[in-house]
């Protein structure tokens, strides 16, 4: 039972859904678009464990206009979603496609048509394929491709979009892209993982410059995945192995955007990042953003493990735990994660305001009939929410929630198996259903 209301949260406090273009779009060969890493990974055998791909995704491309209505039917305020980069710039740089500034204008236009805002994420992991082939966030140059890329997107949509997030978690696209080799383009080793660490947080920075110059008038921040990282036990290695994973979970991008340059202190290897850097980029690597977004799911529960030298810790698997319910992802459900992590934030001094651009939990949904009941679901935003209003209560200058996300889609290397939506989509026909979790919402923000 919800023990909380929308008033409790203040008047400005913003409600809305987040999305991504390739898990949602489809119409991965119309109108001009290019291929992205995601097409090539996911087109490659064994890469999703369903074999599945995004090729047609939710038709989000033809849909858009009804799907954008959802949000408006939940009382939310605000439209996050993501431009996909091949689309505008089919050959990552250079020629501009007028049908893919087109498709957004389209986008833009309806979310405002239905008294929405518009959040627009730059980069949300579909980098064009034909940059990719040339080195992708492994080359330098992509400093500047990113840049122009940037330059194409806000001197197009700046007079209507006022709210810009210049890269979506660059950990889990460095770590699981460039470093682990699960996520496109499928990568792996230190070698990979070093140069594409510092270019992508050159890229952050400069990204915000030139939308800065650009959209003056514009909210600028970039989001951050987020674990709250607690120590196994009370040992010294423990903690010391915890702080290890802190580093990579929390403060890898974060503390450079901040002005405080790499954690290499805490640990060591991230040295090697020197190999990278050139004179003046770590001056570069600061931008005073106007807002962080945090993106949360799940804590990481870490003990220390010696045959694991980069970090000395290994963390507990969320099954092994025995503390809570698992989602479909297999993830530990524990809301105290998203209050420790706001507080966390919160206590560095240049984040003058947060953002939960992403939370959510993916639940085995049924269709029946014309409803989906997920109360599981439900269970989790109030509880969430709760640990929310704890630290917003406490001083944490946390100004929206935004569920991940509107629509069921591909979940990346899951495939289509794990549904996060508020709305249920049915693949065979395209249907979708509000599911309960959304009529929640509807009433929730109703007064």
């Amino acid at each position: 039972m919800t023990t909380f209301s929308k008033s409790d949260f203040g008047p400005g406090f913003l409600w809305g859904v987040a999305t991504a273009a390739y898990q949602i779009e489809g119409a991965v060969n119309e109108d001009g678009r290019s291929p992205s890493i995601w097409d090539t990974f996911s087109h490659t055998p064994g890469r999703i464990k369903t074999g599945e791909n995004g090729d047609r995704a939710c038709d989000f491309y033809h849909r858009y206009h009804d799907d954008i209505a959802f949000i408006r039917e939940m009382n939310m305020q605000v439209h996050r979603f993501s431009l996909a980069w091949p689309r505008i710039l089919p050959g990552g740089t250079g020629a501009v496609n007028q049908k893919g500034l087109d498709f957004y204008h389209r986008v833009i236009d309806r979310t405002l048509e239905l008294g929405l805002q518009p959040w627009v994420t730059l980069y949300h992991w579909d980098l064009p394929q034909v940059l990719e082939d040339k080195g992708g966030w492994t080359n330098r140059e992509i400093v500047g491709w990113f840049c122009e890329y940037v330059e194409v997107c806000s001197r197009a949509f700046g007079d209507k979009v006022k709210h810009w997030m210049v890269l979506n978690e660059p950990t889990v696209f460095t770590v699981l892209g460039y470093l682990q080799g699960t996520h496109a383009p499928g990568r792996k080793g230190f070698g990979n993982f070093l140069p594409a660490v510092h270019h992508v947080a050159l890229a952050q920075a400069e990204g915000g410059r030139v939308l800065r110059a650009n959209v003056p008038d514009a909210q600028i921040g970039t989001t951050f995945s987020a674990s709250y990282v607690q120590p196994a036990g009370p040992t010294w290695l423990s903690r010391m192995a915890a702080a290890n994973y802190d580093v990579i979970a929390n403060r890898l991008f974060l503390e450079p955007a901040l002005g405080l340059g790499y954690p290499w202190k805490t640990t060591p290897w991230l040295l090697a990042l020197w190999r990278y850097i050139r004179p003046g980029d770590l001056e570069k690597l600061a931008f005073d953003f106007d807002f962080i977004g945090l993106q949360t799911y799940f804590r990481q529960l870490v003990r220390f493990d010696l045959f694991n030298p980069a970090t000395w810790g290994r963390e507990i698997p969320h099954g092994e735990r025995g503390s809570g319910e698992l989602t479909e992802m297999g993830w530990e459900v524990w809301p105290e994660n998203i209050y420790h992590l706001l507080k966390k934030f919160a206590a560095y001094n240049g984040v003058k305001r947060i953002i939960v651009t992403e939370n959510g939990a993916a639940f085995p949904d049924t269709l029946e009939g014309e409803e989906v009941h997920d109360p599981k679901r439900i269970r989790f935003i109030q509880e969430h929410l709760a640990q929310v209003l704890r630290a917003k209560r406490e001083g944490v200058p946390v100004e929206g929630y935004f569920y991940w996300s509107l629509l069921d889609n591909f979940e990346w290397a899951e495939g289509y198996r794990p549904r996060f939506g508020l709305v249920y989509v049915d693949y065979p026909t395209q249907r979708r259903v509000l599911k309960d979790s959304g009529r929640w919402f509807r009433a929730f923000l109703a007064n």
